[in-house]
This record gives structure tokens, C-alpha cells and sequence, in this order.
């Protein structure tokens, strides 16, 4: 998370004020602006085929025992839509042909807002990124017993199933 000391704008020293109903924020006195602490942004995305199944992928630097769901971070300039697209893109090789905004989740243990979506795509073979250590397409039935309890992914696909 990035906590602002200094003003961004013109490099003063902020100071704690009252701001209405925010309570104490930092606050640069020569520019008149309250700055308001920043933290990750990324997306997490269910991808379902017209069969009916959702691909699931394993990552050894997000869980080396749990399977998940394409996650990634917003690059400068996309919008939450364009950055699920290019990440099903990059991560599975799958062409996103209909998107739809589930919910968003906080991830507490690395300060991640995370907007989650569904990504329909058509079935074809997979192509993945160099970051994937396998992707595979799995029946919700079989998907519910692979994502772990409690976690984002497995939120996301309850949604999802519920929708569907």
C-alpha cells in the first residue's frame, strides 16, 4: 500500500486534518488537497466455455497445492474490462467473446482491490504464459472441490455457478 507523507504535487510535507466524515488525512496545506492512502488493483477472472466448464490453472507463486483462477494487475491506461481480457488472453490463450462484472473483493493479505469478472469464451486448445504451471477445463461440480474454501477464486465461482 502506499501511504502519501509528502505531497505529490509539490513535494511539502503533508500533515494530518480532520476532513469531514474521512477523519485525520494526510494533507498538503500548500496545494489544499487531502490525500487518500493507495493500494493494489487487479482483476480476477472465471472463464467458462459454451460447454459449460471453467478453466482452472495452477501458479507455484500463488499456491503450489490450490487451483485458481487468471488474476493480474491493471496496466496504466485499461480499463477494468480491457485488463481481464488481455489477462485470459495472455494466461490461457482464450478469446473473451462476452465479459460480465461479477463483484469486487479486498485481498487483505496483499492490500489487493480485486473486480472480478466472468469471461465467456469458445473452447479452444490452450496456449499459456510462461507464469502458468498448468491450465485445464473442469465441470463446475469438479471446479467447487478444487478451489480452496474461503478464497477469492473460490467467491468468484460461486458467484459465477449462481449466475449461470
Amino acid at each position: 500500500m502506499m501511504e502519501f507523507k509528502y505531497c505529490p504535487q509539490c513535494g511539502e510535507k503533508l500533515e494530518l486534518r480532520e476532513i469531514g466524515d474521512e477523519g485525520l488525512m494526510p494533507f498538503c496545506n500548500q496545494c489544499k488537497v487531502p490525500y487518500f492512502d493507495w493500494f493494489g488493483q487487479c482483476i480476477i477472472a472465471a472463464v467458462v466455455n459454451e460447454y459449460g466448464e471453467i478453466a482452472l490453472l495452477k501458479q507455484s507463486g500463488v499456491s503450489k497445492s490450490y487451483w485458481g483462477l487468471v488474476a493480474g494487475y491493471i496496466k496504466r491506461g485499461e480499463t477494468l474490462e480491457e485488463t481481464a481480457i488481455r489477462e485470459v488472453e495472455e494466461e490461457t490463450g482464450q478469446l473473451v467473446e462476452k465479459i460480465e462484472y461479477i463483484s469486487s473483493y479486498y485481498y487483505e493479505k496483499k492490500e489487493l482491490l480485486m473486480a472480478g469478472f466472468k469471461c465467456e469464451v469458445k473452447k479452444r486448445e490452450f496456449n499459456i504464459s510462461k507464469e502458468i504451471d498448468e491450465v485445464e477445463w473442469y465441470t463446475f461440480e469438479k471446479a467447487k472441490e478444487l478451489l480452496r474454501e474461503g478464497s477469492i477464486a473460490r467467491r468468484l465461482f460461486e458467484s459465477v455457478s449462481i449466475v449461470s
